[in-house]
């Protein structure tokens, strides 16, 4: 978000004056209608313990311009926030990588939660292996000995049985059915797998929900910034707007002029250089006039595209924001999302080290299987089970271990070395954006001045043109300085405002982006 800047630089290259034109001496009538009224008395010029209100309440007719009514609905600072918190393009990235963030805890927990699985086949086979198998038997006396007779001198075999020939014999009570290969053969199988005690789990899982801060701290601060750069967008197309009302005051002013130096010259009364000046500085005024608004719309563009909508609004003139109190550098730690991340990202380096140490412990599991299968072979069941547990543990993996042990070591330090970093970075931000904060007060208290000084001028100016002690040149060259005093106090205002809104960011103190 850098258009809030560009916004910046459009009202600061208003501020300076052009080379004032050659002068003539032209004295108007004592009858000549003044080209500006009486200005307030100036107030002290104190240094405000906070900084001041914004352009809107340093200019009381600029603030009067810009607030009437216009076309469009008004939309307010805090609108456009929530708009962006739930349409801007970037923070819906980042919602959604955060999403995708959080489902690291499940993967941790899948390790330890039951595993179950099934597996199932069919198999064409190219023939059929099947046979009887005698399920009894009846013992029958045949009448006679059967077989040879044991020779005890020779080792026993089935040419040698032990024993004596006796006239008993077995038949077959009947038969089943063996299928050892079907033509269509069927299988499945149902297993189930539960981790008991899984030591580099315990660390896995702990690093998972300290990943999952680091996380939402990095989306916390990504989004934060899309509003902050969000808001400096409106505090910019505000201050354009501003911009506009004075130049919309300054063609009403310079057009006035016109028709009272055309109305003069008509009459005789004053030379036609007066009347070119008048219509040059009406034409200045008026494309000055267009170049504004064509910046102002520029600008609101930007600002609807960061929220993802069309231009068809206005906007207000927003409240100062209130810069922080207290002793910021610390609040910055506290508050920083940033710096939580760094403090978690350390958390993360240390227990993946734990992790790789956990994995010199053994590993116990249970398991259990179920089967089915149409061919029942030599048990006759179709189905089958078998359940048990399972003991891993790594001996020797090569020094693999100790290589990840040092990798993550490193790690270690290189996180520890980040968050310093980061907590140095933050301290350093908060001093320096004070310090700009500092000078764009100051230097709205210089451009306030610059105002009253130029208004005082200008009445004073028109006090002698109506003496006839003062050219007409001379009254315009002093309301075109009281024009550019006002777009110089409109851009510090909204210096300030920037620069406030920096420092609130900076320490995390922005109530308006925070979650």
């Amino acid at each position: 978000m850098h258009a809030a800047s560009f916004v910046a630089a459009i009202l600061l290259s208003q501020t300076s004056p052009a080379a004032p034109p050659a002068t003539a001496t032209v004295p108007p009538p004592a009858s000549a209608p003044p080209l500006v009224g009486p200005a307030p008395a100036a107030p002290p010029d104190t240094r405000p313990a906070t900084p001041p209100p914004s352009a809107a309440a340093q200019v009381p007719a600029l603030a009067a311009s810009a607030a009437a009514p216009s076309a469009l609905p008004i939309l307010t600072l805090r609108e456009a926030l929530e708009l962006g918190r739930v349409q801007n393009l970037d923070i819906l990235q980042v919602n959604a990588r955060l999403d995708e963030a959080r489902q690291t805890t499940w993967k941790a927990w899948s390790g330890y939660l039951p595993q179950v699985g099934a597996a199932g086949s069919y198999t064409r086979n190219s023939v059929d292996i099947q046979f009887d198998l005698p399920s009894g038997y009846y013992v029958r006396d045949v009448g006679i000995p059967l077989g040879p007779p044991n020779d005890p001198t020779q080792p026993v075999s089935p040419s040698n049985p032990p024993g004596s020939p006796t006239s008993y014999t077995l038949y077959p009570s009947g038969f089943e059915r063996t299928y050892l290969q079907k033509i269509d053969q069927l299988q499945g199988q149902i297993s189930v797998n539960q981790a008991i005690v899984a030591p580099v789990l315990w660390p896995a899982i702990a690093n998972a929900y300290t990943a999952v801060r680091v996380a939402d701290y990095s989306a916390q601060q990504a989004r934060r910034d899309v509003l902050f750069g969000i808001a400096q967008l409106y505090y910019g197309v505000a201050g354009l707007k501003q911009l506009v009302a004075v130049g919309e005051r300054q063609v009403e002013v310079t057009r006035a002029a016109e028709k009272d130096a055309r109305v003069r010259y008509e009459a005789g009364s004053s030379p036609k250089v007066a009347l070119l000046r008048a219509e040059i500085d009406r034409a200045a005024a008026e494309q000055d006039l267009r170049r504004q608004q064509a910046e102002y719309r520029k600008a609101k563009l930007a600002l609807a595209t960061a929220l993802n909508r069309p231009d068809d609004f206005d906007v207000g003139i927003p409240a100062p924001p209130q810069p922080p109190t207290g002793d910021l550098a610390r609040l910055a730690l506290e508050r920083r999302p940033e710096v939580k991340a760094a403090t978690e990202s350390l958390s993360l380096a240390e227990g993946l080290r734990t992790q790789n140490y956990m994995r010199y412990l053994p590993t116990l599991g249970a398991f259990f299987n179920y089967r089915y299968a149409n061919a029942t072979a030599f048990s006759g069941q179709t189905t089958a089970w078998n359940a048990g547990l399972g003991l891993s543990w790594t001996l020797l993996d090569g020094g693999l271990r100790e290589a990840e042990i040092r990798e993550s070591s490193a790690r270690v330090r290189e996180a520890e070395a980040a968050k310093a970093s980061t907590d140095a970075r933050t301290v350093e931000s908060v001093g320096r954006l004070q310090l700009e904060l500092d000078a764009a007060v100051a230097n709205l208290a210089k451009a306030r001045e610059r105002v009253e000084l130029a208004r005082e001028n200008a009445r004073l100016v028109e006090v002698s043109y109506r003496a006839g002690a003062a050219t007409y040149l001379e009254s315009t060259d002093s309301i075109q300085a009281l024009r550019q005093a006002e777009i110089g106090q409109v851009a510090e205002a909204l210096n300030v405002d920037l620069a406030t809104l920096k420092l609130l960011n900076a320490v995390g103190a922005y109530a308006e982006v925070n979650e």
